[in-house]
């Protein structure tokens, strides 16, 4: 059997022809920039996390880039947030240049609230917490140490678009909340598209100048910026996957949950506190044979992916450039994995994932 680990064909007809649709829709209407569609998307987005204003971008690193330049974060000032992330999260804040400062995680791969204070200097501006693979950060415990010590806080929620904390969804904790939506994510583009999300009505009409290379009124450019438009065919085609969301992510949580049966005697499967609602951008388990037990999926036709194998302190381009004191996160980065758990995955190709891996460690 061959299990692939993620499925981006489009194999319902009935969501294929309103895919279809909307985008005839847009090619006959000709506003393929800034069309109507995207202020209707906006207007979806804001309403789906409980917020006033929403702006599309490009991509959820030009979301990220954006939203630290609309709060005027920059040259000497210090960013917290985690070394466990997809590299955007730290290229956004370098490439304003800011510094980021990296906090250890906890065992359920998020920031350890309880590290940030010893974090905070003269210099600290912001606190940027990541919803990693969709599993919530401990917003209560970041919004109070960023309310006691006058901080700000950037919801990275690019992984957890449809999670949710108390009943609260995901994008809704922090001063600015950022989503990515390219075809892997929960609610996914058919290419790259990006999100904002905040209450400030001055931060969000910064923000729509900022993804139109900073002009006012699309004409005179007030601050140097990018051009990070989302694309109207992209917004059109989201407004059809919006529909189905909720119903995607109930069955990432039962197929989440059926692993979470079958397997936490073998392998450590995603901690979530109880008052989260776990979206499952992805279903990842840890593991100190991780390596071993990836080769032998692959060769039973089991696609698996590390999410992500290099911490980001330890790119490249940063390595050896910030001070840090991660070993939780040194020691869970060689162990992570990610099983198939995709809204369509079958039960015989669960059953199938399931029935190798208790061979592997039997």
């Amino acid at each position: 059997m061959k299990v692939p680990f993620l499925d981006l064909t489009v194999s319902n007809t009935k969501i294929k022809k309103e895919l279809l649709t909307s985008v005839e829709e847009v090619l006959s209407h000709g506003r393929i920039i800034l069309g109507p569609e995207v202020q209707k998307f906006e207007e979806k987005i804001a309403e789906y996390c409980n917020r006033k204003f929403a702006v599309g971008t490009n991509s959820g690193t030009d979301a990220l880039y954006f939203a630290l330049r609309a709060l005027d974060i920059g040259v000497g000032d210090e960013v917290i947030t985690t070394p466990l992330s997809w590299i955007a999260t730290v290229n956004a804040i370098v490439l304003t240049g800011a510094k980021p400062v990296f906090v250890d995680v906890r065992n359920d791969l998020n920031i350890n609230p309880d590290l940030i204070k010893d974090a905070i200097t003269k210099k600290t501006k912001a606190i940027l917490p990541v919803h990693f693979t969709g599993n919530m950060c401990d917003m209560s415990k970041v919004n109070d140490i960023a309310q006691r010590n006058n901080l700000i806080v950037v919801e990275d929620a690019a992984q957890a678009f449809g999670s949710k904390l108390n009943d609260k969804p995901s994008g809704s904790f922090g001063h600015i909340a950022c989503f990515s939506m390219n075809p892997m994510k929960v609610l996914n583009a058919y290419g790259e598209a990006g999100a904002i999300v905040t209450d400030d009505k001055i931060i969000y009409e910064k923000l729509v100048s900022l993804r139109y290379a900073g002009t006012i009124n699309k004409e005179d450019c007030h601050f140097p910026s990018l051009n990070g438009r989302i694309d109207t065919i992209q917004t059109a085609m989201l407004l059809v996957v919006m529909k189905y969301v909720d119903d995607k992510i109930n069955s990432r949580r039962k197929i989440a949950n059926y692993y979470n049966q079958e397997i936490s005697d073998i392998v450590g499967c995603p901690i979530s506190d109880k008052t989260c609602s776990h979206s499952y951008y992805s279903y990842t388990i840890t593991t100190d044979n991780r390596d071993e037990l990836q080769l032998f999926l692959a060769d039973n036709g089991i696609e698996t992916k590390i999410q992500h194998p290099i911490l980001m302190p330890y790119h490249t381009a940063y390595k050896g450039q910030y001070k840090h004191i991660i070993p939780i996160a040194e020691k869970l980065v060689k162990q992570i994995l990610c099983l198939p758990a995709h809204e369509n995955l079958g039960k015989n190709e669960q059953n199938y994932v399931v029935s190798k891996l208790r061979m592997f460690f039997n």
